[in-house]
Protein backbone atom coordinates (compact mmCIF):
# COMPACT_ATOMS: atom_id res chain seq x y z
CA UNK A 1 0.00 0.00 0.00
CA UNK A 2 1.35 3.46 -0.24
CA UNK A 3 2.39 5.68 0.98
CA UNK A 4 4.60 3.47 3.80
CA UNK A 5 4.60 4.11 7.23
CA UNK A 6 7.99 5.73 6.51
CA UNK A 7 6.56 7.81 4.02
CA UNK A 8 4.70 8.88 6.29
CA UNK A 9 7.04 10.07 8.59
CA UNK A 10 9.00 11.88 6.08
CA UNK A 11 5.83 13.93 5.01
CA UNK A 12 7.34 16.55 7.80
CA UNK A 13 10.45 17.06 5.71
CA UNK A 14 10.42 20.60 4.76
CA UNK A 15 12.88 20.76 2.08
CA UNK A 16 11.12 18.38 -0.83
CA UNK A 17 8.00 16.44 -1.50
CA UNK A 18 6.67 14.84 -5.07
CA UNK A 19 3.74 16.72 -6.07
CA UNK A 20 1.69 13.57 -6.77
CA UNK A 21 0.84 10.79 -4.12
CA UNK A 22 0.32 7.04 -5.40
CA UNK A 23 -3.23 5.94 -4.47
CA UNK A 24 -3.94 2.36 -4.40
CA UNK A 25 -5.51 1.02 -7.20
CA UNK A 26 -8.21 -1.02 -7.85
CA UNK A 27 -6.10 -4.06 -8.81
CA UNK A 28 -6.18 -7.52 -7.78
CA UNK A 29 -4.33 -8.94 -5.02
CA UNK A 30 -1.65 -11.18 -5.57
CA UNK A 31 0.36 -12.71 -3.14
CA UNK A 32 3.95 -13.17 -5.31
CA UNK A 33 7.01 -11.11 -3.82
CA UNK A 34 7.74 -7.62 -3.54
CA UNK A 35 11.29 -7.00 -4.82
CA UNK A 36 12.83 -4.54 -3.25
CA UNK A 37 15.18 -2.37 -5.22
CA UNK A 38 18.62 0.13 -4.17
CA UNK A 39 17.97 3.87 -5.14
CA UNK A 40 21.26 2.60 -7.93
CA UNK A 41 22.08 -0.27 -9.57
CA UNK A 42 23.06 -3.18 -7.81
CA UNK A 43 24.31 -5.13 -10.44
CA UNK A 44 28.11 -5.05 -11.17
CA UNK A 45 28.24 -3.04 -14.94
CA UNK A 46 31.23 -3.52 -17.29
CA UNK A 47 34.55 -1.55 -16.04
CA UNK A 48 33.23 -1.68 -12.80
CA UNK A 49 35.74 -3.33 -10.03
CA UNK A 50 32.79 -5.04 -7.33
CA UNK A 51 29.05 -4.64 -6.95
CA UNK A 52 27.02 -1.84 -5.80
CA UNK A 53 26.66 -2.35 -2.26
CA UNK A 54 28.99 -4.75 -1.70
CA UNK A 55 31.70 -5.05 0.96
CA UNK A 56 34.27 -4.15 -0.76
CA UNK A 57 32.16 -0.90 -2.25
CA UNK A 58 31.51 -0.02 1.19
CA UNK A 59 35.23 -0.18 2.76
CA UNK A 60 36.59 1.22 -0.09
CA UNK A 61 33.70 4.25 0.17
CA UNK A 62 34.66 4.60 3.81
CA UNK A 63 38.47 4.98 2.53
CA UNK A 64 37.60 8.00 0.28
CA UNK A 65 36.01 9.59 3.25
CA UNK A 66 39.54 8.75 5.78
CA UNK A 67 40.77 10.69 2.44
CA UNK A 68 38.31 13.23 1.72
CA UNK A 69 37.65 14.75 5.31
CA UNK A 70 41.31 13.75 6.98
CA UNK A 71 43.45 15.78 4.33
CA UNK A 72 41.37 18.63 3.85
CA UNK A 73 40.30 19.63 7.29
CA UNK A 74 44.12 19.47 7.80
CA UNK A 75 44.55 21.61 4.99
CA UNK A 76 42.72 24.53 6.02
CA UNK A 77 43.98 23.89 9.76
CA UNK A 78 45.12 27.88 9.94
CA UNK A 79 41.44 29.19 8.84
CA UNK A 80 40.19 26.83 11.75
CA UNK A 81 42.71 28.10 13.98
CA UNK A 82 41.60 31.68 12.95
CA UNK A 83 37.86 30.98 13.19
CA UNK A 84 37.94 29.30 16.26
CA UNK A 85 39.88 31.96 18.23
CA UNK A 86 37.38 34.74 16.62
CA UNK A 87 34.32 32.56 18.11
CA UNK A 88 36.04 33.14 21.50
CA UNK A 89 37.59 35.79 21.71
CA UNK A 90 36.28 38.32 19.19
CA UNK A 91 37.92 41.64 21.49
CA UNK A 92 41.54 40.30 20.73
CA UNK A 93 40.75 38.48 17.22
CA UNK A 94 38.53 41.24 15.24
CA UNK A 95 38.77 39.79 12.01
CA UNK A 96 40.11 37.37 9.33
CA UNK A 97 43.13 39.49 8.25
CA UNK A 98 43.67 40.31 11.94
CA UNK A 99 43.09 37.10 13.65
CA UNK A 100 46.04 36.06 11.23
CA UNK A 101 48.68 39.14 11.95
CA UNK A 102 47.46 38.58 15.70
CA UNK A 103 48.47 34.72 15.74
CA UNK A 104 51.77 34.98 13.50
CA UNK A 105 53.03 37.96 15.60
CA UNK A 106 52.44 35.44 18.82
CA UNK A 107 53.27 32.12 17.85
CA UNK A 108 54.97 32.73 14.45
CA UNK A 109 54.05 31.31 11.00
CA UNK A 110 54.38 27.59 12.62
CA UNK A 111 51.16 28.41 15.42
CA UNK A 112 48.82 29.00 12.59
CA UNK A 113 49.66 24.73 12.45
CA UNK A 114 48.38 23.96 16.12
CA UNK A 115 45.73 21.58 15.98
CA UNK A 116 47.04 19.60 12.95
CA UNK A 117 47.10 16.24 14.64
CA UNK A 118 43.96 15.99 16.32
CA UNK A 119 42.05 17.27 13.58
CA UNK A 120 43.72 14.50 10.79
CA UNK A 121 43.03 11.94 13.41
CA UNK A 122 39.23 12.89 14.22
CA UNK A 123 38.58 14.16 10.84
CA UNK A 124 39.78 10.95 9.22
CA UNK A 125 37.98 9.07 11.73
CA UNK A 126 34.87 11.07 11.07
CA UNK A 127 34.91 10.54 6.90
CA UNK A 128 35.43 7.07 7.29
CA UNK A 129 31.89 6.64 9.23
CA UNK A 130 30.11 9.55 7.74
CA UNK A 131 30.51 8.67 4.06
CA UNK A 132 30.68 4.94 4.57
CA UNK A 133 27.32 4.76 6.76
CA UNK A 134 25.93 7.44 4.26
CA UNK A 135 26.14 4.28 1.63
CA UNK A 136 24.79 1.94 4.39
CA UNK A 137 22.09 3.59 5.74
CA UNK A 138 20.94 4.92 1.38
CA UNK A 139 20.75 1.41 0.64
CA UNK A 140 19.31 -0.22 4.08
CA UNK A 141 16.16 3.13 4.11
CA UNK A 142 15.80 2.76 -0.16
CA UNK A 143 15.59 -1.39 0.17
CA UNK A 144 12.76 -0.21 3.26
CA UNK A 145 10.91 2.01 1.12
CA UNK A 146 10.52 0.25 -1.99
CA UNK A 147 11.64 1.39 -5.86
CA UNK A 148 8.88 3.91 -6.35
CA UNK A 149 9.07 5.67 -3.26
CA UNK A 150 12.78 5.43 -2.91
CA UNK A 151 12.50 7.64 -5.93
CA UNK A 152 9.60 9.70 -5.28
CA UNK A 153 10.94 10.82 -1.37
CA UNK A 154 14.42 10.56 -2.35
CA UNK A 155 15.19 14.02 -0.69
CA UNK A 156 13.92 12.69 2.60
CA UNK A 157 16.10 9.39 2.03
CA UNK A 158 19.38 11.29 1.52
CA UNK A 159 18.91 13.53 4.59
CA UNK A 160 17.83 10.16 6.57
CA UNK A 161 20.98 8.60 5.79
CA UNK A 162 22.99 11.31 6.47
CA UNK A 163 21.72 11.78 9.82
CA UNK A 164 22.28 9.02 10.58
CA UNK A 165 25.89 8.28 9.36
CA UNK A 166 26.68 11.59 10.87
CA UNK A 167 25.70 10.25 14.26
CA UNK A 168 27.98 7.86 14.70
CA UNK A 169 31.04 10.18 12.57
CA UNK A 170 30.42 12.60 15.81
CA UNK A 171 30.95 9.65 18.51
CA UNK A 172 34.22 9.05 16.58
CA UNK A 173 35.20 12.68 15.96
CA UNK A 174 34.27 13.94 19.74
CA UNK A 175 37.77 13.35 21.53
CA UNK A 176 39.85 14.86 19.01
CA UNK A 177 37.54 17.84 18.36
CA UNK A 178 38.10 18.73 22.01
CA UNK A 179 41.77 18.08 22.03
CA UNK A 180 42.49 20.51 18.60
CA UNK A 181 39.74 23.04 19.87
CA UNK A 182 41.41 23.16 23.74
CA UNK A 183 44.89 23.60 21.90
CA UNK A 184 44.21 26.28 19.79
CA UNK A 185 42.14 28.22 22.03
CA UNK A 186 44.04 28.16 25.46
CA UNK A 187 47.53 29.64 24.67
CA UNK A 188 49.53 27.41 27.07
CA UNK A 189 47.34 24.66 28.24
CA UNK A 190 49.35 22.05 25.36
CA UNK A 191 50.90 22.78 21.76
CA UNK A 192 50.70 18.87 20.79
CA UNK A 193 48.18 16.23 21.17
CA UNK A 194 50.49 14.23 23.23
CA UNK A 195 50.31 17.12 25.61
CA UNK A 196 46.65 17.28 25.41
CA UNK A 197 44.81 14.28 25.84
CA UNK A 198 46.66 13.16 28.88
CA UNK A 199 46.28 16.54 30.72
CA UNK A 200 42.85 16.57 29.66
CA UNK A 201 42.02 13.52 31.17
CA UNK A 202 43.91 13.69 34.50
CA UNK A 203 41.97 16.87 35.07
CA UNK A 204 38.40 16.33 34.23
CA UNK A 205 38.56 12.18 33.25
CA UNK A 206 36.97 10.65 30.37
CA UNK A 207 33.89 13.39 30.12
CA UNK A 208 36.70 15.65 28.89
CA UNK A 209 36.63 14.19 25.56
CA UNK A 210 32.54 13.73 25.25
CA UNK A 211 31.24 16.59 26.66
CA UNK A 212 31.25 18.37 23.21
CA UNK A 213 29.58 15.77 21.98
CA UNK A 214 25.80 16.97 22.28
CA UNK A 215 26.78 20.20 20.76
CA UNK A 216 28.52 18.51 17.93
CA UNK A 217 25.44 16.96 16.84
CA UNK A 218 23.50 19.96 16.89
CA UNK A 219 26.33 21.22 14.55
CA UNK A 220 27.27 18.39 12.36
CA UNK A 221 23.62 16.55 12.06
CA UNK A 222 22.37 19.23 10.21
CA UNK A 223 25.70 20.17 8.22
CA UNK A 224 25.93 16.76 7.14
CA UNK A 225 22.10 16.32 6.22
CA UNK A 226 22.28 19.82 3.78
CA UNK A 227 25.80 18.60 2.45
CA UNK A 228 24.44 15.51 1.23
CA UNK A 229 20.98 16.35 0.27
CA UNK A 230 21.93 19.75 -1.53
CA UNK A 231 24.93 18.15 -3.33
CA UNK A 232 22.79 14.62 -4.46
CA UNK A 233 19.77 17.49 -5.50
CA UNK A 234 22.19 19.99 -6.89
CA UNK A 235 24.26 17.25 -8.92
CA UNK A 236 20.73 16.20 -10.39
CA UNK A 237 19.86 19.64 -11.54
CA UNK A 238 22.72 19.92 -13.00
CA UNK A 239 22.99 17.67 -15.06
CA UNK A 240 19.25 18.17 -16.07
CA UNK A 241 19.07 22.00 -16.77
CA UNK A 242 23.21 22.99 -17.05
CA UNK A 243 24.78 20.39 -18.41
CA UNK A 244 24.42 20.31 -22.48
CA UNK A 245 24.32 16.33 -22.57
CA UNK A 246 23.94 13.04 -20.21
CA UNK A 247 26.11 12.27 -17.23
CA UNK A 248 26.91 9.00 -19.64
CA UNK A 249 28.07 10.84 -22.25
CA UNK A 250 30.15 13.21 -19.99
CA UNK A 251 34.04 11.89 -19.44
CA UNK A 252 35.29 11.62 -16.26
CA UNK A 253 37.21 14.96 -15.81
CA UNK A 254 33.63 16.80 -16.87
CA UNK A 255 31.91 14.74 -13.94
CA UNK A 256 34.04 15.54 -11.38
CA UNK A 257 33.64 19.07 -12.20
CA UNK A 258 30.29 18.83 -12.21
CA UNK A 259 30.77 17.23 -8.28
CA UNK A 260 32.98 20.02 -7.33
CA UNK A 261 30.45 22.64 -8.04
CA UNK A 262 27.55 21.33 -6.52
CA UNK A 263 29.98 20.39 -3.63
CA UNK A 264 30.76 24.09 -3.17
CA UNK A 265 27.30 25.13 -3.30
CA UNK A 266 26.51 22.60 -0.97
CA UNK A 267 29.04 23.74 1.49
CA UNK A 268 27.54 27.12 1.33
CA UNK A 269 24.72 26.30 2.76
CA UNK A 270 25.66 24.08 4.98
CA UNK A 271 28.17 26.76 6.35
CA UNK A 272 25.36 28.80 7.23
CA UNK A 273 23.00 25.85 8.93
CA UNK A 274 25.67 24.94 11.24
CA UNK A 275 27.45 28.12 12.40
CA UNK A 276 25.84 28.76 15.36
CA UNK A 277 26.21 25.25 16.73
CA UNK A 278 29.64 25.55 15.71
CA UNK A 279 30.24 28.82 18.11
CA UNK A 280 29.15 26.75 20.99
CA UNK A 281 31.39 23.54 20.43
CA UNK A 282 34.53 26.16 19.84
CA UNK A 283 33.22 28.21 23.45
CA UNK A 284 32.42 25.00 25.67
CA UNK A 285 35.68 23.01 24.95
CA UNK A 286 37.57 26.01 25.84
CA UNK A 287 35.53 26.84 29.14
CA UNK A 288 35.63 24.36 32.06
CA UNK A 289 32.36 23.54 33.82
CA UNK A 290 29.81 25.42 31.19
CA UNK A 291 27.00 23.26 29.36
CA UNK A 292 25.72 24.44 25.77
CA UNK A 293 22.83 26.58 27.19
CA UNK A 294 24.97 28.67 29.43
CA UNK A 295 27.58 29.10 26.27
CA UNK A 296 24.43 30.10 24.04
CA UNK A 297 22.78 32.67 26.34
CA UNK A 298 26.70 34.02 26.60
CA UNK A 299 27.22 34.33 22.88
CA UNK A 300 24.03 36.39 22.96
CA UNK A 301 22.18 36.07 19.24
CA UNK A 302 24.98 37.95 17.25
CA UNK A 303 27.98 36.16 19.28
CA UNK A 304 26.69 32.81 17.65
CA UNK A 305 27.47 34.42 14.30
CA UNK A 306 31.29 35.71 14.74
CA UNK A 307 33.67 34.27 11.85
CA UNK A 308 30.83 33.36 9.51
CA UNK A 309 32.46 34.42 6.90
CA UNK A 310 35.74 32.75 7.66
CA UNK A 311 33.56 30.01 8.02
CA UNK A 312 31.61 30.19 4.67
CA UNK A 313 34.98 30.40 2.77
CA UNK A 314 36.49 27.13 4.34
CA UNK A 315 33.25 24.89 4.60
CA UNK A 316 32.25 25.67 0.87
CA UNK A 317 35.96 25.03 -0.34
CA UNK A 318 35.95 22.28 2.23
CA UNK A 319 32.82 20.59 1.08
CA UNK A 320 33.78 20.62 -2.37
CA UNK A 321 37.18 19.58 -2.16
CA UNK A 322 35.45 16.38 -0.15
CA UNK A 323 33.00 15.61 -3.09
CA UNK A 324 36.16 16.11 -5.29
CA UNK A 325 37.81 13.51 -3.50
CA UNK A 326 35.38 10.93 -2.88
CA UNK A 327 34.56 11.23 -6.48
CA UNK A 328 38.14 10.77 -7.29
CA UNK A 329 38.40 7.83 -5.17
CA UNK A 330 35.17 6.30 -6.73
CA UNK A 331 36.63 6.52 -10.08
CA UNK A 332 40.27 5.47 -9.07
CA UNK A 333 39.10 1.81 -7.74
CA UNK A 334 36.33 1.89 -10.84
CA UNK A 335 33.27 1.48 -8.17
CA UNK A 336 29.86 2.10 -9.43
CA UNK A 337 28.72 5.64 -9.84
CA UNK A 338 25.01 5.12 -10.79
CA UNK A 339 23.59 7.86 -12.67
CA UNK A 340 21.18 10.64 -11.67
CA UNK A 341 17.76 8.60 -9.99
CA UNK A 342 15.61 8.60 -13.03
CA UNK A 343 11.43 7.68 -12.21
CA UNK A 344 10.53 4.15 -12.55
CA UNK A 345 8.93 1.91 -15.23
CA UNK A 346 6.50 0.86 -13.36
CA UNK A 347 5.61 4.25 -11.94
CA UNK A 348 5.52 6.20 -15.07
CA UNK A 349 2.77 3.60 -16.14
CA UNK A 350 1.25 4.43 -12.76
CA UNK A 351 0.98 7.86 -13.57
CA UNK A 352 -0.23 7.30 -17.32
CA UNK A 353 3.27 8.59 -18.53
CA UNK A 354 4.27 5.58 -20.61
CA UNK A 355 1.83 3.11 -22.27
Amino acid sequence: MYPTALTQLARGNPFSAPLFTLQKAGEPETHAPVQKRRLAAAATAEGDSCEFGSQKYLLLCGFGGILSCGTTHTAVVPLDLVKCRMQVDPAKYKSIFNGFSVTIREDGVRGLAKGWAPTFIGYSMQGLCKFGFYEVFKILYGDLLGEENAYLWRTSLYLAASASAEFFADIALAPMEACKVRIQTQPGYANTLRECAPKMYAEEGLWAFYKGVVPLWMRQIPYTMMKFACFERTVELLYKYVVPKPRSECSKPEQLVVTFVAGYIAGVFCAIVSHPADSVVSVLNKEKGSTAAQVLKKLGPKGVWKGLVARIIMIGTLTALQWFIYDSVKVYFRLPRPPPPEMPESLKKKLGLTE
